[in-house]
């Protein structure tokens, strides 16, 4: 336990330095006004590249279980690294970041399978599980704080549970501590975005990290849906709204509920308010559930299924009540 705070301490600091840097410079690149963004004014999107300068350095220097091991994940992490800061920087298209998601997602369950064993219709899903992961963080990043929040919540979720099990958790709980710093000028008003850079990796590690998890019995199959539910439900919820009503779904938008949320009146704090509540909730019962009784994680799950349903009916039902403007 000791040295899972030591890393985490480390990553903090070293994630806080590289921020101040980030901050000194005038020429980052900048996220452009849209007529589908929440933001009125620029602002620099590579916050991102400070968690992963905290993170990484420690990731392959403590102690992990053999199924959360960069030697696993840290080459599709780079692959998505790359694609998402050139993104960033000078855009990249659909089709070729799709590709690099592709790749990457099957390069870890390739790794996975290989490693462990894994039986191949579980390393199809879990491929599938990682390309949808990256890019419903990446959606979901629209709001300040909205993904920053989500991955402390997210990953010391993860740390907990490995902790309670006594196997290693200073992976999980390193890159938890390495966004606390990046929440403080990611929090309303944001002053810096995470990024391509930064949510798509995140996403990425979401999905690796649990699924790893998953195949190393770590925790139960729920636990990591459970964690990530706030984020996954909107995003699934959306996209399956927008198939079912003929739009086109792959084009950007702002029709998420945390987006119609802000558009009817709560703002970035108060949209971030509310997604805290729900990722402190179901964060915290996965916990509970994974911890002390793990038969309940099932019912769980769909209890705050339930819940997210009628927070989603609440926020459709204002919305054709105001029908802002789209």
């Amino acid at each position: 336990m000791t040295g899972a705070v030591a890393a985490a301490v480390a990553a903090l600091l070293a994630t806080a330095a590289v921020i101040l840097l980030l901050r000194l410079r005038d020429r980052l690149p900048h996220a452009t006004v849209s007529a589908r963004g929440l933001h009125a004014m620029p602002v620099p999107r590579v916050g991102g590249l400070a968690i992963w300068a905290g993170f990484m350095p420690v990731a392959f220097l403590v102690a992990v279980p053999a199924t959360l091991s960069p030697k696993l994940w840290g080459v599709p992490w780079l692959l998505l690294l790359a694609v998402s800061l050139r993104d960033d920087v000078k855009s990249v298209s659909v089709a070729a970041r799709l590709v690099v998601h592709a790749v990457a997602a099957a390069w870890f369950a390739i790794a996975l399978a290989h490693g462990f064993g894994i039986a191949l219709p579980f390393a199809a899903l879990a491929a599938l599980a990682c390309v949808w992961s990256l890019n419903l963080y990446n959606f979901m990043d629209g709001s300040d704080g909205l993904a920053v929040a989500m991955s402390i919540v997210g990953f010391a979720s993860y740390a907990a549970v490995l902790g309670w099990s006594g196997a290693p958790g200073a992976i999980a709980l390193a890159l938890a501590s390495s966004c606390i710093p990046l929440l403080a000028v990611n929090r309303p008003p944001a002053r810096m975005f995470l990024g391509d850079v930064g949510a798509v990796p995140l996403g990425f590690l979401a999905a690796a990290l649990g699924i790893g998890g998953i195949a190393g019995g770590l925790w139960p199959p729920w636990f990591p849906l459970l964690v990530f539910l706030p984020f996954a439900a909107d995003a699934t919820a959306t996209l399956g709204r927008r198939v079912i009503g003929g739009e086109r779904f792959w084009e950007s938008h702002r029709s998420h509920y945390y987006q119609r949320l802000h558009r009817l009146g709560a703002g970035h704090a108060g949209t971030l308010a509310v997604w805290t509540a729900l990722m402190a909730g179901t964060a915290l019962t996965a916990v509970l559930c994974a911890c002390l009784a793990p038969e309940w994680g099932g019912v769980a799950l769909a209890a705050w299924c339930a819940v997210h349903a009628v927070v989603f009916a609440a926020i459709d039902y204002h919305w054709r009540r105001s029908a802002p403007t789209a």
